[in-house]
């Protein structure tokens, strides 16, 4: 009996630990793991396809490529190029990204030839008519959130976590984030967002995953918007990892060039 007794309670303070973990402390250590996986790129080249479809499945096309680059005090540096069709041809977005503070970005208007600071308090608006907004395009910093684990769970078969994150800033257009992060990738397959009045606003599908050096890449993301019945979807032909580039070529003074 007395044999009994010390197994119980030897594997009761052996997993009391991880009973006792809160699924708040729990979430932001997934995302801690997810985000350390994601570092050490040091910069990206890439190329793609953005398609808007309407609601009447009416579809517009533009080629872009976009340039990121690490930074060893803050968050990542990116600048998107469109190259196609000639409405839009020449228009540029620079983004710096913040651990905590809103980002900065800044976009070049070539019709206007000036360049325009975007307002922390529109960064919920549509990204050059898409269904993508400004603030889904920086990149999703750990502290920008409030993180909660929901589950283990699978994706199309796929081992993942479902995870809620709730965006610290209230400028945010989202109230809150429900996300399918896969294990393997440590990047999510699925994502809703939902505004700020907690309706379900947008989905977002991420497919075809490579391996690129160390870390995974997406190279397909569909945008679907529920409420108007718009989608947006954006498609990788090229993507290279540990590209080096200099400090300067991600300045605003450098995108009327």
């Amino acid at each position: 009996m007395k044999a009994v007794l010390f197994s119980t309670l030897l594997f009761a303070c052996t997993v009391s630990p991880i009973l006792a973990q809160s699924p708040e402390k729990k979430g932001l250590e997934i995302a801690l793991e997810n985000e350390k996986n994601n570092d050490g790129f040091v910069g990206e080249y890439s190329e793609m396809t953005m398609v808007l479809i309407n609601a009447h499945g009416d579809r517009i096309e533009r080629k872009m490529t976009t340039r990121t680059r690490e930074t060893k005090r803050e968050g990542d540096q990116s600048v998107s190029l469109f190259l196609w069709p000639a409405d839009v041809k020449g228009t540029k977005m620079l983004t710096w990204t913040y651990k905590k503070k809103d980002d900065d970005q800044w976009l070049y208007l070539p019709a206007l030839k000036r360049v325009k600071r975007i307002s922390s308090r529109n960064k919920s608006g549509a990204f050059m008519g898409s269904e993508f907004a400004y603030e889904d395009l920086g990149s999703q910093e750990v502290e920008k959130f409030k993180h909660k684990w929901l589950e283990d769970t699978q994706f199309d078969g796929r081992d993942a976590w479902k995870m809620e994150r709730i965006p610290v800033s209230k400028k945010s257009g989202y109230s809150k984030q429900v996300l399918w992060v896969d294990k393997e990738y440590h990047n999510p397959v699925k994502i809703e967002y939902y505004d700020r009045k907690g309706e379900l606003l947008k989905t977002a599908s991420f497919r075809d995953y490579r391996k690129l050096g160390n870390v995974w890449r997406v190279h397909e993301i569909e945008m679907n918007n529920h409420q108007t019945k718009k989608s947006s979807i954006i498609t990788w032909s090229t993507r290279e990892v540990g590209k080096e580039y200099d400090e300067y070529e991600f300045e605003s003074d450098g995108l009327v060039n």
